[in-house]
C-alpha cells in the first residue's frame, strides 16, 4: 500500500479535515503529523488541547494508521525519514505564511520520486463562525491565564513585546514573519507602567492607578488572546499587592513583576542619577508570600525584579536577593541592567543558574540592545522583554505627521508620506461575528 503523510496544526477536528483525510484515504494509509504546542505558536493561536490529547483525537480517527510528533514547522525531518509516496495538504497554504514550507516539501518528495496531493481547502459559514469561537475561547481567562506556564514548559526562550493599545496588542498579537526554515512570532504582551502612563501623557512615578491600568488591560485583551505579563511597580505596601493579583488571576493576567524598590517609584534607567531606595530583603519577600497567599489558582505568576545592578548594589547583593526571594516564593527573577553591554547580565545569568537550574529568567534589554535572544538563552534566560518599543517608534512617527500639515497646510504630503490607508486601517480592526 503506498504511504501518505499529512501534518495537523489543529486540537479541532471539523468536517473540513475529515473530507481531506477520506480523501488522502484513497491514495494510501496515512501517517499524520501533529505538530507541538511550540510549532502550532508560530502562526497560529495556542492551542487549547494539549499535545497528547490531540495524538489520542488523531489516533482514534477511522482513516489515520499512525500518529508520529512533529516538533519543527519544516517537513524535512519527517519526509526524509517516512519517505511518503505522498504528501497530502489543502490548497490554501500556497498563497500563505506557510507557502516556504510547501516549497520545502515538494523539493524533498521530487528528490526521491514522491508527489504532494493538493486538494481544494474547504470554506463556509459554519468552519468560519467555528474559527472564531476557537479564537474567543483562547482568549477566556481560564485558557488564556496559564498559556506562560504551558509556554515556558515547551520553549527555550520567550519573546514579549510591549502593547499599550488595542492596537498595539494586535500588532504583537498578528506579526509574524519567516525566518530562514521557520515562522516567528512575538509569544505574549508585556503591559508597561512607562508605557501606560507615557500614553496618557503622564509621569512614571506609580501615578495611574491600577484601576486606571486595568482599562488598558481590558482593551487588549477584547482583542488579543496571548499571554500578558504587566508591569506591577512595586506592587505597592503587601496588604494591597495581595487585593491586587487576586484581581490580575481573575481576568486573566497570567504574571507580574514587581521589583524591589521602595518610595517614590523612578524610572530605573535613571539609575543613581535619581534618588531610588531598595526595599529589604525581608520586607519584599514578605510582600511576595502575601501575594502568593492570596491566589487561588496555580496558573498566576509573581515575579521579582531586581535593582542591585541598577543602583549599584553589586552582583553578590543581586544573587543574594534572587536566592532569597526564590525561597520566599517568586515564580521567576527578572534582573534589570542600565549598563550598555550585556556582560553583568549574562554574569547573572549564569551565577544564578548554578543555584537553581529551573526558575524562570526575565530580562530586558532595552540598554544592552545590541544583543541577541541566542545569546540570552544561551546564558539561561527564559523570557525576553522588549518593554517600550511600539510607543517610542509611534510618537517620531506621529510628530513627523504633525509637522509635515503644518509646513505644508494640508494632509496630502503627510498621508502619502507616513500614513497607511484607511482602508488598510479597516483590515487591521477584528470584524466579530
Amino acid at each position: 500500500m503506498k504511504k501518505v503523510f499529512m501534518s495537523f496544526a489543529t486540537d479541532i477536528v471539523h468536517s473540513g479535515h475529515l473530507n481531506i483525510i477520506e480523501k488522502a484515504a484513497e491514495l494510501g494509509e496515512i501517517t499524520a503529523g501533529i505538530q507541538t504546542d511550540e510549532v502550532i505558536a508560530l502562526n497560529n493561536r495556542f492551542p487549547i488541547v494539549d499535545l497528547e490529547e490531540r495524538l489520542r483525537i488523531f489516533s482514534s480517527l477511522k482513516h489515520i494508521a499512525k500518529v508520529v510528533v512533529q516538533d519543527t514547522l519544516s517537513y524535512r525531518k519527517l519526509l526524509t525519514e517516512l519517505k511518503p509516496d505522498y504528501v497530502v495538504h489543502g490548497d490554501d497554504w500556497i498563497n500563505n505564511e506557510l507557502s516556504f514550507v510547501r516549497r520545502e516539501a515538494i523539493e524533498i518528495l521530487e528528490s526521491y520520486g514522491g508527489k504532494l496531493v493538493e486538494f481544494p481547502y474547504t470554506y463556509n459559514n459554519v468552519l468560519s463562525h467555528l474559527n472564531h469561537q476557537l479564537k474567543v475561547a483562547s482568549g477566556l481567562t481560564e485558557v488564556r491565564r496559564p498559556k506562560l506556564k504551558r509556554l515556558l514548559k515547551v520553549k527555550n526562550l520567550l519573546s514579549f513585546l510591549e502593547a499599550h493599545s488595542g492596537l498595539s496588542g494586535l500588532i504583537v498579537e498578528n506579526t509574524v514573519v519567516c525566518k530562514g526554515d521557520s515562522l516567528k512570532s512575538f509569544d505574549g504582551m508585556w503591559i508597561s507602567s512607562l508605557c501606560d502612563s507615557t500614553m496618557k501623557g503622564k509621569p512614571d512615578i506609580e501615578l495611574v492607578d491600577l484601576t486606571s491600568r486595568l482599562g488598558t488591560i481590558d482593551e487588549i485583551m477584547d482583542v488579543t488572546t496571548k499571554p500578558i505579563i504587566l508591569d506591577g511597580d512595586t506592587g505597592g505596601i503587601p496588604e494591597h499587592f495581595a487585593y491586587n493579583v487576586k484581581t490580575l488571576e481573575r481576568i486573566g493576567v497570567s504574571a507580574v513583576i514587581i521589583e524591589d524598590k521602595i518610595g517614590l517609584k523612578r524610572n530605573s534607567l535613571f539609575g543613581t542619577e535619581v534618588a531610588q531606595t531598595q526595599d529589604s530583603i525581608q520586607n519584599f519577600s514578605e510582600k511576595i508570600k502575601a501575594g502568593k497567599k492570596a491566589l487561588n489558582s496555580h496558573d498566576f505568576m509573581i515575579f521579582a525584579r531586581i535593582e542591585s545592578l541598577i543602583l549599584e548594589k553589586g552582583m553578590k547583593d543581586a544573587l543574594l536577593r534572587a536566592e532569597k526571594y526564590a525561597e520566599a516564593g517568586a515564580d521567576g527573577i527578572m534582573i534589570h541592567s542600565r549598563r550598555k553591554s550585556p556582560d553583568e547580565v549574562f554574569e547573572f545569568l549564569r551565577s544564578f543558574r548554578k543555584i537553581s537550574s529551573d526558575i524562570p529568567l526575565v530580562v530586558i534589554p532595552t540598554v544592552y540592545s545590541s544583543v541577541t535572544e541566542e545569546e540570552l538563552a544561551e546564558h539561561g534566560a527564559n523570557i525576553v522583554i522588549y518593554a517600550n518599543h511600539l510607543i517610542r517608534s509611534a510618537y517620531p512617527a506621529m510628530l513627523n505627521t504633525a509637522k509635515s500639515i503644518l509646513i505644508n497646510s494640508r494632509a496630502k504630503e503627510a498621508s502619502e508620506d507616513f500614513c497607511i490607508s484607511i482602508k488598510d486601517v479597516l483590515e487591521i480592526l477584528p470584524n466579530k461575528e
